[in-house]
């Protein structure tokens, strides 16, 4: 099998006398498909970091762009992440029209996977969101819905919340005016998701 090697100096805006420590990159290229990269260093001198950067005025000057592999002319943009890049919890809640449709099971079964604890719950009045905390004690349990009445008083999207037994705190969530559930659910539960309950929690027995 025939191999081709294609080595490649880096220009780089210093005197002549230190072009011999600027690193090299060989190409080794077995056939059209498969390449491999080898860097070796010629000396103690090392270039930054190889990220992508505006040339340097001596690199135009010597059109090193007809020089090498690749387009010149590329188009260089900063994109706008949309909402499916964005955290849910970096999400604001939107007002929801009483004839909006509520969000199907399959919807929101890829939605849960957003979210931590919560799982779908299928009642008379459409599909909920719940969640469950085990706490500590009751105390624990009352500063648990402080801190989350806290948090979504903001959002203008309420959960209902219930204090059961002596330490456990239970977390409801759908949109009542559409019947089931819509994306403001996800948006709550991704917010009370963020709040931090490791203070609250049970202590673990220690054994001697």
């Amino acid at each position: 099998m025939a191999t081709t090697n294609l080595t490649f100096l880096l220009m780089h805006p210093i005197s002549a006398p230190h072009y011999n420590t600027l690193p090299r990159f060989n190409f080794r290229a077995p056939n059209q498909n498969r390449y491999t990269l080898k860097t070796c260093a010629l000396g103690q001198e090392f270039l930054g970091d190889f990220g992508a950067r505006d040339p340097f005025p001596a690199e135009l000057e010597s059109n090193f762009g007809e020089k090498v592999l690749g387009n010149v002319n590329t188009e260089h943009k900063i994109l706008i992440p949309n909402l499916s890049a964005i955290s849910l919890s970096q999400q604001e809640c939107t007002p929801i029209s009483p004839v909006q449709a509520p969000m199907s099971q399959d919807d929101a079964q890829k939605l849960l996977k957003k979210v931590v604890g919560w799982r779908l719950l299928q009642e008379e009045d459409g599909l909920k969101l719940q969640c469950l905390w085990k706490l500590r004690d009751f105390k624990c349990g009352v500063e648990l819905i402080n801190r989350i009445c806290n948090v979504v008083e903001a959002t203008g999207h309420f959960p209902t919340l219930h204090l059961e037994q002596p330490n456990q705190v239970r977390a409801e969530l759908w949109t009542a005016s559409i019947g089931g559930l819509s994306m403001n659910d996800f948006i709550v539960a991704a917010k009370i998701d963020e709040i931090k309950t490791s203070d609250l929690a049970p202590r673990k027995r220690v054994w001697a």
